[in-house]
């Protein structure tokens, strides 16, 4: 017999609706919004003639009112999504919520503008869904920490469907109900394993651009009456039962202070083209270089680490020493370690195939190794650490202490608009390029047009 349970608001679903439809983002919220639709508009930019964009843009059904960033074509809200998340999130440039991590503007910030351009929606509420999705994607990723990664899925997947669904939710003003449902709907579209880490193949990057078509997908049949699991979440064969069955959620995190007390404003941005984790360690090789160290006296790097990053960024080492091309690179605590020290830099151009194959990068990295600190506050926090080995018999020691970029140490809105100007280009736009489509930006996020098409 197919039976439905009637919602109940005292379900997760039902309590998370009731937050989506009534949500009131207080001004941190709104500034961190403006800025990760800055930040996600610039990296698609940039990543809208790599391969795997022209691949995603390849895949779209058909035509519609809906902007692929960077490009003259119009798509339906499906294509669209999928086009913009994957592009934003292609170079792992992104934001990152470091208790997760979860990377949720390049989820629901295209999420967002698809179904604004499909439903002719002003920039007022594409910037109340990019809030409330961000909100509820960090809030989620509290409730089983690491627990998603352990089990083989990408928490930016499979959390980035949920979230991406109450932000279209809101977005055109579903009740409660169709919210909750939409929530429901969603947990069975959730997808996105991590066998990328193999090959550096480009899974990964389709997974913000598919949980957002999931998101948007939800949200539309619950509008229509299509009927969701009223326990999604904490139900015997609920999300997390599914996605990370190593540990039993806790939901306190995801509900307590909801709706009084915002997290996303916490979100951190990226100084770096790479993995969130590795950031703090390319701080510490370029600040060794910066003591005037050089490559050739380094007899051996020792990083202390966080054991819940090893699987992604360490293991197996020998493969991590001597990465296949420029996406492998970028979840290669050596490699970025090695390029960060030998340029003084990890940006976009440092993580190209060719890059890898550098002599000088690779020698470097094949002496850097770790040991597990027991004591390392990941995820809570992400932290650097080396110790240096020299061939005088010398030892210099670094850490850093924070991400920079985090709540911690967050970037300047110049250094962030310097970072936006640089995508811009990347991507082979000009300086009225990247000027036009900032003026989009801003029109939009003072709540006028949704036009960011006009800036292609």
């Amino acid at each position: 017999m197919n039976q439905h349970r009637a919602l109940s608001e005292d379900t997760v679903a039902g309590r998370l609706a009731r937050f989506a439809a009534s949500a009131a983002p207080p001004p941190a919220a709104e500034a961190v919004s403006r800025r990760l639709l800055l930040d996600v508009c610039g990296l698609a930019f940039a990543a809208r003639h790599e391969p795997y964009t022209s691949a995603a843009l390849a895949s779209a059904a058909g035509t519609g009112p809906c902007t692929a960033i960077g490009h003259a074509q119009g798509l339906n809200l499906y294509d669209a999504a999928l086009v913009n998340g994957t592009a934003a999130h292609g170079e792992d440039y992104d934001d990152t919520f470091e208790g997760g991590p979860v990377h949720a503007g390049v989820v629901v910030v295209p999420a967002a503008l698809a179904i604004a351009e499909h439903r002719g929606l002003d920039g007022t509420a594409v910037m109340r869904a990019i809030a409330i999705g961000a909100e509820l994607m960090s809030r989620l990723s509290l409730v089983a920490p690491q627990a998603i990664h352990k089990a083989g899925f990408h928490p930016t997947a499979v959390i980035g469907a949920m979230a991406a669904a109450v932000a279209a939710g809101a977005a055109i003003g579903l009740d409660r109900a169709r919210l909750a449902h939409a929530l429901g709907i969603a947990g069975s579209l959730a997808s996105g394993i991590i066998e990328y880490l193999a090959d550096g193949s480009w899974t990964k990057r389709l997974h913000p651009g598919a949980a957002a078509q999931a998101g948007l997908r939800a949200a539309l049949l619950a509008e229509g009456g299509f009927k969701g699991p009223a326990s999604v979440f904490e139900g015997d064969h609920g999300f997390f039962r599914a996605f990370a069955p190593s540990k039993t959620a806790n939901f306190a995190p995801l509900l307590e202070g909801l709706g009084d007390e915002w997290i996303m404003p916490t979100i951190a941005f990226k100084p770096y083209a790479c993995g969130t984790m590795t950031q703090p360690f390319i701080d510490c090789a370029i600040a060794l270089a910066g003591q005037g160290v050089r490559a050739e006296e380094i007899v051996s790097l020792v990083c202390k680490v966080g054991e819940g990053t090893v699987h992604r960024l360490w293991e197996p080492l020998a493969a991590k020493q001597a990465v296949p091309n420029g996406y492998a690179a970028k979840f290669s605590t050596p490699f970025c370690m090695a390029v960060g020290f030998l340029d003084g830099a990890a940006g976009l151009v440092q993580f190209t195939d060719a890059q890898t194959a550098r002599a000088d990068v690779r020698a470097l990295a094949a002496k850097i190794s770790y040991v597990i600190d027991p004591a390392d506050e990941y995820p809570s926090n992400f932290t650097g650490h080396l110790r240096a080995t020299l061939t005088d018999g010398s030892v210099r020691e670094i850490r850093q202490p924070h991400m920079r970029g985090g709540a911690r140490e967050p970037l300047s809105d110049a250094e962030l608009l310097a970072k936006f100007n640089a995508n811009i280009a990347y991507g082979g736009g000009d300086a009225a390029a990247a000027e036009a489509l900032h003026a989009a930006i801003d029109t939009l996020a003072a709540g006028g047009k949704v036009a960011l098409g006009e800036s292609a």
